[in-house]
């Protein structure tokens, strides 16, 4: 369990005993064993899942030796399992998820375990934001799911039919490729709801000269991929044109300086100046891109903001927009994976201009 012994050496590094995982994502992180309930409890020596009779069989067939599985039910609560193993190993310096856990379930656990928690939320962070070659492949194999959906949907874009048609048809394509599931309910809007960069999609119905933009992923190995692409109806007009290109542009630039070392304000200064110098400034109402991986949303991001240098082997996006309400919007976004040498980008779909 390679994320396992990752996780070992970086509490260690952090003079912690041990580190308490009660998300679902770092539950997975650390196991490999997808549940909706349990806790992963990682000592510098061992790890144990605590997990009830629902996942038992199939978490020691998935886990094996690599860890300790424990049965809680009513006879034996997870945190009272929890107290007796880190009684025994006498641990106290014992860190937990405090940008995940409410305070309501901090300060219960610390009453319940008799124990300080330290913060170690970043310790985790950290950790998922360096994506491991099995990750990196997962997200691969995600996004080509994704690109062969949206190679698909664009055979059912037309005049009449309508957003909800369209993000429906989204979905079927990926599972019916091997998605797992999606990795956020599809954004798919027409015309001038464009304009919403997270518009949810609707009854509203295509029309010709309509741009429409389909954002999108699947989930492959538990990893998210994502993808956006705009495409217009029939025609464009000179500004549909112009906008885009601005935002291809854009997201080039992007692209082409991104790389480990370089800041997420770099990054996203790069694209945000092509929007600015076209005119178009004002109608780029988010960041340049956001980390993803077990989540859709991770850290780092690519914000003006972000004047850290991004870690190698982050998976990022690259997702400029122009957003001009009453009109329309076009974002184009693919996923890039970040080494010193410069990004590689998963997503092969096309980015001319796609007129349908």
């Amino acid at each position: 369990m390679q994320n396992l012994e990752r996780i070992q050496s970086a509490i260690a590094a952090a003079d912690l005993e041990a580190l308490l995982l009660i998300d679902p994502k770092n539950r997975y992180y650390a196991c490999g064993f997808p549940s909706s309930d349990g806790m992963v409890l990682v000592t510098a020596e061992k790890a144990y899942v605590i997990i009830d009779g629902r996942y038992i069989e199939a978490c020691r067939a998935a886990i094996g030796d690599s860890a300790e599985v424990l049965l809680c039910d009513q006879a034996h609560p997870a945190r009272k399992l929890l107290k007796q193993i880190l009684d025994e190993h006498n641990i106290t310096a014992l860190g937990a998820e405090d940008g995940c856990l409410t305070h309501q379930q901090f300060t219960l656990y610390e009453k319940v375990l008799e124990r300080e928690l330290k913060s170690a939320q970043g310790i985790i962070n950290r950790l998922r934001s360096q994506k491991q070659p099995h990750e990196l492949e997962y997200m691969r194999a995600a996004q080509d799911i994704t690109d062969a959906a949206f190679a698909e949907v664009l055979k059912h874009i037309r005049p009449g039919v309508t957003e909800r048609e369209i993000a429906a048809e989204l979905v079927y394509q990926m599972l019916l490729r091997g998605a797992e599931a999606v990795s956020f309910d599809p954004i798919v809007v027409a015309g001038a709801r464009g304009s919403m960069p997270h518009g949810v999609p609707s009854d509203a119905k295509v029309k010709a000269g309509d741009f429409v933009t389909m954002d999108f992923g699947c989930l492959k190995g538990g990893y998210c991929s994502d993808m956006t692409r705009t495409v217009a109806v029939g025609h464009a007009t000179d500004e549909m044109k112009k906008v885009y290109d601005t935002v291809l542009r854009a997201q080039l630039a992007g692209i082409e300086i991104a790389r480990a070392g370089v800041t997420g304000a770099a990054i996203d200064g790069a694209a945000r100046d092509v929007i600015t110098e076209a005119g178009y400034g004002e109608y780029f109402t988010h960041s340049f891109g956001h980390s993803l991986g077990l989540d859709i949303h991770e850290a780092p991001n690519c914000t003006p903001t972000n004047e850290f240098p991004m870690p190698e082997h982050t998976v990022c996006s690259a997702e400029p927009g122009i957003y001009i309400p009453g009109h329309f919007g076009v974002r184009i976004e693919d996923v890039m994976h970040l080494t010193k040498d410069g990004a590689e980008v998963f997503t092969k779909s096309p980015k001319q201009l796609i007129i349908v």
